[in-house]
Parts: structure tokens; C-alpha cells; sequence
């Protein structure tokens, strides 16, 4: 019970960490904005990403959040994952940049598991 437990929080943990500071630097960075630019994205959708990244990071890292909410902010953060990869192989961008993402979706795969581990617990 208490190894699930620790488990979830580290990758639950890894995963908000992450999220707010890819958040902040849309909100903040120029390179960002860039970046978004260079996918070919409209600059309001660097915005409502950001938004939608802060909104998920809550409902993951709040305990009285029902898990039906929570496995909202799983597939969503697990859409946009999946998406980054998409846009940086298409864009010829460096392996590392396409594979970095599915790493991230593979803490978020763990910390999803280990989320229903700790409730039937």
C-alpha cells in the first residue's frame, strides 16, 4: 500500500512539475511562442494549451478530485503527449524532441495505474 502510494506521487508529481513549467514558459517565453510558431499553430492556441495544462495539474494533484475527473486530465494530458511527438517528427525536429514526449507518457501511463492501485486500496 505504501510503495503504490509513494510511486503514484513521485510520477503524479513528475508529471504536474513538468506540465507547470511547460505552462509558465507559454505564458513567458518567447522560444515558446516561437515554437509554436514553427509547428504552424495559431498563437491563442499556446495560450488555451497553457490554461487547459494548469486546470489538468490541479485536478491530478488535488486528493478530493473524483477519479472520473482525474481520468479527464489523464487523457487529455495523454492527447497532448502523443501530439507533441506528432509535431516534432513532422517538423524534422531532432529524435530527442519526438521521443522526449513519450517518455512523459509513459510516467503519466504509470502514475494512471498506480492512481487505481491506490483507490482500491
Amino acid at each position: 500500500m505504501k510503495k503504490n502510494k509513494i510511486i503514484y506521487w513521485i510520477t503524479t508529481g513528475i508529471i504536474g512539475l513538468m506540465m507547470l513549467f511547460s505552462a509558465s514558459m507559454y505564458f513567458t517565453s518567447p522560444e515558446a511562442a516561437a515554437g509554436f510558431a514553427h509547428f504552424g499553430f495559431p498563437d491563442y492556441f499556446r495560450i488555451e494549451l497553457g490554461l487547459a495544462k494548469i486546470i489538468g495539474v490541479l485536478v491530478l494533484l488535488i486528493p478530493q478530485i473524483p477519479t472520473r475527473v482525474k481520468e479527464w486530465a489523464y487523457a487529455g494530458f495523454g492527447i497532448v503527449f502523443i501530439s507533441a511527438s506528432i509535431a516534432h517528427y513532422n517538423s524534422g525536429d531532432p529524435m530527442a524532441n519526438v521521443i522526449g514526449p513519450m517518455v512523459f507518457l509513459i510516467i503519466l501511463a504509470v502514475s494512471n495505474i498506480y492512481l487505481h492501485k491506490v483507490k482500491q486500496a
